[in-house]
């Protein structure tokens, strides 16, 4: 092998190198990594060497990756008498570009990465030498430590006073909405990208319910929408999406299938459901899920609904572990994930059995482990004694808000035929005749307990 193909990308061959090209033009991350350690000669052709040349120079200039538009006009700066080059880099950009969807990019990237620090730890050692010849020790270190250092994350965080303007903006959190304005407001905007969200509620409550509204509301937002099941089967779970975003009662919906179909056809977002059975699915199986969903659709999973993490399977459960420990395992990994794929995630959690009657349900309410409250970044709960669901009424509650004040609770409409919650501020006109009805209905609760007692109490 001739000696200066070590110092090139030859070796590994034209496709390597284009697809190489197709990750400086659109990740800026990538860009960032291996600008300084980056040369046009690594590259084979003249094109290949134009093509990296360009992008080099609008990352320098704009801090950020070259867009077609861009390349086309750094295009038509090559000399007509030169028609095979433009025409060579003409064909590349359109090859390049294409690839910046492939599945192997990342394998592509981390070889491209390891070749450009070895060649730049080379030529520190090269200069090392002539150095060494002149006594400079100092000069030595440091361009070894430069070397050592090149490639590494750029991604330091966010510089408190010269990223000011990154933190102050209202899209920093890049939040996917509830629908329900109350809620939104109090946890500044929605859940964002990486962070974690659930429901506590007894058993029976409207728990799926919750969760197919925020599905539903984010598929109204354009976002493209991954609800795991684990107890309800897919079909199910469909119809209850169908039920919401129509208003038609979920057992009708196959009865007035065209009128659905024409409803569901305007929204914008995409929804998959997927179901697998308790306890055999950990959230690192639903990453990889999530991962191969996104390579074979063609598409970004904006928001995750798990129904529900209660009974999901720790990743790596440990044989001395109980009940606590595992479910509060549980919920770390799930926020792992969150964090990892940045994306939302909404699930939710069973309370004890004390819950069911209770006016509010409060984070010691909540079945297993507190450990599940530490890790949720938004948790609410939803309480519907006896007389609330037969007048179709409900309380949600904020029990944990790291974005804003919690503690305040709203009382609610649930319609369990569609799913359809309506959440009022109790100062509201509705509010008031809501709680109004509540405290009716506890009166004659009592008021029927009551007299059940004496019928059954001898004199």
């Amino acid at each position: 092998m001739d000696e200066k193909e070590l110092d090139t990308l030859k070796t590994y061959g034209t496709e390597f190198q284009n697809k190489c090209i197709g990750a400086l033009l659109t990740d800026r991350a990538f860009m960032e990594r291996v600008v300084d350690i980056i040369s046009p000669d690594y590259f084979e052709t003249s094109a290949q060497k134009w093509v990296v040349e360009k992008s080099i120079k609008y990352f320098m200039e704009f801090r950020d990756t070259p867009t077609p538009t861009a390349m086309l006009v750094y295009l038509r700066e090559i000399d007509e008498q030169m028609k095979l080059l433009k025409q060579s880099v003409g064909d590349l950009l359109g090859v390049a570009f294409g690839h910046c969807t492939d599945t192997d990019l990342k394998f592509i990237k981390e070889q491209f990465l390891d070749f450009c620090r070895k060649r730049t730890l080379a030529a520190a050692i090269l200069k090392s030498v002539e150095l060494l010849k002149v006594k400079e020790y100092d000069a030595i270190q440091n361009v070894i430590n430069n070397a050592l250092r090149a490639g590494m994350e750029r991604n330091l965080g966010l510089d408190f006073v010269n990223d000011m303007d990154q933190w102050m903006t209202l899209t920093a959190r890049h939040c996917i909405k509830t629908g329900w304005d109350l809620i939104d407001s109090a946890i500044d905007g929605g859940l964002g990208k990486g962070e974690l969200g659930f429901i506590v509620a007894p058993a029976g409550s409207g728990k799926t319910w919750l969760l197919t509204a925020l599905g539903a509301h984010a598929q109204k937002q354009g976002k493209t929408v991954l609800h795991i099941t684990l107890e309800l089967n897919e079909e199910y779970v469909s119809l209850r999406y169908a039920a919401n975003h129509t208003g038609i009662a979920f057992q009708e919906v196959r009865a007035h299938a065209d009128t659905v179909k024409k409803k569901l056809e305007t929204i914008p977002g995409r929804l998959f459901v997927k179901y697998f059975p308790l306890k055999t699915v950990s959230p690192s199986s639903i990453k990889l899920f999530i991962e191969r969903l996104e390579m074979l659709e063609q598409v970004k999973v904006d928001l995750l609904i798990v129904d529900y993490a209660d009974i999901l399977r720790s990743f790596m459960p440990d044989k001395n572990a109980n009940s606590y420990t595992e479910a509060g395992s549980v919920y770390e990994e799930l926020r792992q994930i969150a964090g990892e794929l940045q994306i939302p995630v909404w699930s939710a959690s069973q309370s004890n059995r004390g819950a069911h009657e209770m006016d509010v349900i409060q984070a010691g309410n909540v079945a297993d482990s507190y450990r599940k409250i530490m890790t949720g970044d938004v948790v609410l709960s939803l309480s519907r004694k006896m007389e609330d669901k037969q007048e179709g009424m409900g309380r949600i509650h904020i029990m944990k808000n790291r974005f804003g004040a919690d503690g305040m609770t709203f009382p609610c409409t649930f319609n369990p035929s569609c799913g359809a919650v309506n959440i009022y501020d109790k100062t509201s006109s509705e509010g008031m005749q809501l709680l109004a009805k509540m405290k009716d209905g506890e009166k004659n609760i009592k008021k029927m307990t009551k007299e059940l007692w004496n019928t059954m109490m001898p004199d």
